[in-house]
């Protein structure tokens, strides 16, 4: 190995050679020889039969050549080549030694010519010379004969280079190529800056795959004991949680091949040319092997067979499938070649790609907590240039729960773009804050035209959610309250919601009762309704519809749930259960929002005053927060005793209470729903 001759590098500032300088070398020739033919580089002077006629009767020519029938060459004497008239017309450095033509000539009837030459001669007593010859350009009629087809032949080659070298170059071919693999093939000649330390939080995960990638590289110090390394690994998890980052950072940190596509890169309108792909890939794979193919995005060729093809017809996306479950698993296959996958719809996936020997191993890939998030806004604050001393990063922890790793790195850049906005040197905590805001609840439209009484009506609404909630002990603590237009709400209402891993009834019944303070305030109020409760209710509908069907919450319908987590119920036309028990489901669907819609009427009936002080200040200021409802109502016992019952060891990791800067609460969270994601009690003016 020592010996081994090092690797040419090339140089990129020497130009690529290109074939099309040869097309042209060719064609210049072959012009070159049509247009310089016979005669040489140097082309006789021109004249014309007159001027012939009088050097010739002044005895200046030796001899007449008489090409083709049609043109004249004139040859002079030695003492006509002597006078003035001609020496302009003779180059000596081309004729030294007078054996060239000196004048050139067309004329017609050869007889008439030929006829005055003789009559000229009579009259003068001219010895001049009158020869015959012919004379061809061969090349340059073979030129001209073989143009057409050179420019046919050429055109031909242009459309099929082309062709064969596609879009996207290489293997990425189109008609000849188009049953070749579409990776792209990362090796240790391809610069991957991604790593496992730009993955931030996904611990598990990147114990899970960088095992894979340790086993690639030292593979006796698992085999030593008879383990064998999984064949594929999922990542499954919702968007924007670092899936495809993790595959990127497996490229970076790998000494192995790593072929990297998309599951719709199979996907072709010819008929068997994705399992064509298929085959061509895994061949490329061991071909390298021990190698690392990563497929995004599965479920383009990994649905369940035999659930969507309603025609009858042969599915061309069923047979890729079977090809890769062949290449997976199948007689012969090669057990060097890993397969890393990634999909958000693994409830989708055939059951054949997810057993045993395929996909060994599925990797879960959550939504990060405070501390994952905490270090997620690590990396991303690092592309930032100059970021303000006073930012908390567990701060920002905590005002982004729900949000994933791409949505951090949403709030990072918006932060900036919001600091560049107002012109500020440095990125700081409000900035953030206007952030997630402008993220979560959308652009605020300032100029938006609302009469008084809509204004009024708005108020009153966003008053009654920060009313009920600030009372029930389960429900999402308020940090801000706006009746500014921000996206399509005409009003909205910021929560800091608690991050639980189990929800139970109270706090789902909480939940709905202060979604529902909006309507019922309006209620209280004006004893009217609007419209303006539209995302409200469908929230409602929707934790209602949960804790009856799916989380099996309800008396009357008992421990039964209709939930398929395979995902194959959305095939099926006919519903899991009977009419009756329809009926039975809507009945108590509308018996638990109802009765929650009620307790929020009681609740606000109850504090009527303190209600109507909260809508005046928002009227006035058209924002407030947390410190502005503890000088109503005084501060909620349920947080204080939720403090107390927390373990010593929580606190200690949770930030301070930032209620004391009502700027920083701005933007910190909204409520959740019944599975945890960040939604908004807003009035939509539908």
């Amino acid at each position: 190995m020592a010996n081994q001759k090092p690797k040419k590098k090339l140089d990129p500032k020497k130009p690529k050679f290109s074939a099309y300088w040869i097309y042209a070398a060719i064609i210049i020739i072959f012009l070159g020889l049509n247009l310089f033919g016979d005669g040489g580089f140097s082309e006789p002077a021109k004249t014309n039969p007159a001027e012939f006629k009088d050097y010739l009767r002044n005895g200046d020519i030796e001899k007449v050549e008489i090409i083709n029938r049609n043109q004249a060459r004139v040859y002079l004497t030695k003492e006509a080549k002597e006078k003035e008239i001609h020496k302009k017309n003779i180059d000596p450095d081309f004729f030294p030694t007078g054996e060239s033509p000196t004048y050139t000539f067309q004329f017609g009837d050869l007889q008439n010519f030929e006829n005055d030459i003789n009559e000229i001669k009579k009259e003068n007593n001219l010895n001049t010379v009158v020869t015959f010859d012919t004379s061809s350009d061969v090349l340059g009629e073979l030129f001209w004969a073989l143009l057409p087809f050179i420019l046919i032949i050429g055109v031909w080659i242009f459309i099929m280079r082309k062709m064969s070298s596609g879009a996207g170059g290489g293997a990425g071919g189109q008609i000849f190529n188009i049953g070749k693999s579409k990776a792209k093939l990362f090796d240790q000649n391809t610069d991957v800056k991604t790593s496992f330390k730009d993955v931030a939080g996904l611990e598990g995960a990147k114990e899970e795959v960088q095992e894979i990638v340790d086993f690639l590289k030292q593979p006796e110090k698992y085999t030593a004991l008879g383990g064998k390394i999984p064949k594929g690994a999922l990542l499954v998890g919702p968007p924007g949680t670092g899936k495809t980052l993790l595959a990127k950072a497996v490229a970076g940190e790998a000494k192995v091949p790593f072929f990297s596509l998309s599951g719709s890169d199979f996907v072709e309108m010819f008929v068997g040319v994705g399992a064509s792909r298929v085959r061509d890939l895994f061949k490329q794979a061991k071909e390298k092997s021990p190698s690392i193919i990563f497929i995004d995005e599965i479920d383009a060729i990994g649905r369940a067979r035999g659930k969507s093809n309603f025609s009858g017809s042969n599915d061309e996306r069923e047979n890729t499938l079977n090809q890769l479950l062949t290449e997976m698993d199948g007689f012969g296959t090669n057990t060097n070649v890993i397969v890393i996958a990634a999909t958000n719809r693994a409830d989708v996936l055939d059951k054949a790609l997810m057993r045993a020997g395929r996909f060994d191993r599925q990797i879960y890939v959550d939504l990060p907590d405070l501390r994952e998030r905490r270090e997620i806004f690590e990396v991303h604050l690092k592309p930032l240039k100059k970021i303000s001393d006073e930012l908390d990063i567990e701060f920002l922890a905590k005002q982004t729960p729900g949000f994933s790793g791409a949505d951090i790195a949403n709030v990072c850049n918006e932060a900036a773009l919001i600091a560049a906005r107002k012109g500020n040197k440095a990125v700081g905590k409000q900035d953030f804050l206007d952030a997630v805001d402008r993220i979560v609840g959308g652009l605020e439209k300032k100029n938006k035209i609302i009469t008084p009484e809509e204004k009024k009506a708005i108020a009153f609404h966003e008053a009654g959610h920060a009313t009920t909630s600030w009372m029930l002990e389960h429900a999402a603590p308020l940090v801000k309250v706006t009746i500014v237009p921000r996206g399509q709400s005409l009003g909205a209402a910021w929560y800091l919601p608690e991050e639980r891993l189990i929800v139970r009834p109270e706090q789902m019944l909480d939940e709905m009762c202060a979604a529902l303070g909006g309507r019922a305030a309006e209620k209280v109020i004006f004893n009217k309704i609007s419209t303006g409760a539209l995302s409200d209710l469908e929230k409602v509908t929707k934790q209602a519809r949960a804790m009856v069907t799916i989380y099996g919450l309800n008396e009357a319908v008992g421990n039964l749930t209709y939930y398929d987590s395979s995902g194959q119920s959305e095939y099926n036309f006919t519903k899991p259960y009977s009419e009756k028990t329809s009926e039975l489901i809507d009945k108590e669907i509308s018996n638990l929002i109802e009765a929650q819609y009620q307790r929020a009427v009681d609740l606000l009936e109850h504090n009527k005053d303190k209600l109507t002080q909260l809508a005046e200040i928002l009227l006035d200021k058209e924002v407030i927060f947390k410190d502005d409802l503890e000088k109503i109502f005084g501060k909620r016992p349920f947080d204080k005793e939720k403090e107390e019952g927390k373990p010593l060891s929580e606190k200690n990791t949770l930030p301070e209470d930032t209620s004391k800067s009502p700027k920083s609460e701005a933007s910190e969270g909204k409520d959740t729903d019944e599975e945890g994601e960040l939604t908004e009690n807003d009035s939509v003016n539908k």
